[in-house]
């Protein structure tokens, strides 16, 4: 295996882990795979900080149901079911790991079924 593949299969699994220890509402275990760092931009708001991102993992408490995850070098993309608060929205994101952490999370997805619920 090159370092190129490897590489990209230590990010992917960086990420996977990431989100199965979200699911299992793990928030330890899921804290060790993000660097204290971490940059997180989203469709209601932005995050920065492992502490600020937390609190909201905590409080909001996601589940993913993962489709489909691409890998370019550091940068994984995974396309998923994001279920929160009884609402399940087709989600895109994108993650950024360097030397084993990820450091930046960007979250893309249709607003509006979470807003109108809110009303």
């Amino acid at each position: 295996m090159s370092a190129s593949a490897s590489s990209e299969s230590s990010a992917r699994d960086v990420v996977l882990s990431f989100v199965a220890a979200l699911n299992k509402e793990d928030f330890a275990a899921a804290r060790g795979y993000v660097s204290d760092e971490i940059s997180f931009v989203g469709v209601l708001g932005s995050r920065q900080g492992a502490d600020a991102y937390f609190n909201d993992m905590e409080r909001i408490r996601l589940k993913y149901d993962v489709k489909k995850a691409f890998v370019d070098g550091g940068d994984v993309c995974l396309l998923y079911d994001l279920t929160i608060s009884g609402l399940t929205i087709f989600t895109c994101g994108w993650y950024h790991v360097t030397r084993g952490k990820i450091d930046s999370l960007r979250v893309v997805f249709d607003p509006r079924p979470i807003l109108e619920a809110r009303k």
